[in-house]
């Protein structure tokens, strides 16, 4: 404030009060010119627009949800825990599922060999029939 400033120049301003304002004016005027053109030179080093304009991205999909966002419980077992259960027993469904297929693979594929099996004894003793007979 002008009172703090004046506070330090206190001499100054004893002398010159019309003075010291003006100085106060125009340093910080300066001051903050200064700070804008700093703030612009970190904006434009670290590209900073567009990481914010991807945060405000964030938020607003944020919104859209209905529960609240994962918070760190401060016990790393839990954490772990409740971040890998979901995707754990939802690998376990997709297995169980790919199990299940292969399963019902596995049985038409056996079906099939005893199909076969029974068409090539059949053939066999059809075989064995036409050889007595051509006998």
């Amino acid at each position: 404030s002008y009172q703090r400033f004046a506070s330090c120049y206190r001499c100054f301003y004893k002398l010159q009060p019309e003075m010291t304002r003006s100085i106060y004016d125009q340093f910080v005027s300066q001051l903050q010119a200064s700070v804008k053109e700093e703030i612009r030179e970190v904006k434009e080093e670290g590209n900073l627009d567009m990481l914010f304009n991807s945060l405000d991205k964030i938020v607003e999909e944020a919104k859209n949800q209905e529960e609240p966002a994962w918070r760190p419980s401060g016990v790393p077992e839990d954490d772990i825990r409740s971040a890998m259960v979901p995707y754990l027993l939802k690998h376990r469904s997709y297995l169980c599922k790919v199990l299940k297929e292969k399963e019902e693979l596995n049985r038409k594929v056996a079906q099939s060999v005893l199909t076969g099996r029974n068409r090539i004894a059949e053939l066999q003793q059809l075989i064995e029939a036409r050889k007595h007979t051509w006998q």
